[in-house]
């Protein structure tokens, strides 16, 4: 499994995928808001998004997992 992490503290601003969902590697995943700069997360793998951690809105610390992918 592959997990997708806060780069930096800060707010996630959008998520782009559902549980469930097919992605791509280089497919943007969330969207975090920091320091008002929008930070694009990618998938690193193909696979199926397994569980998403958090929602629109939350605080979330560097390094938090956002979303779990199963390659």
């Amino acid at each position: 499994m592959q997990e997708v992490k806060a780069t930096m503290a800060g707010t996630i601003l959008q998520i782009e995928v559902k549980e469930g969902d097919a992605v791509t590697k280089g497919q943007v995943v969330v969207i975090l808001e920091s320091m008002k700069m929008e930070i694009p997360l990618e998938a690193e793998v193909d696979g199926t998004v397994n569980k998403i951690h958090g929602a629109e809105g939350d605080f979330v610390d560097e390094d938090e997992v956002l979303v779990t992918i199963q390659s």
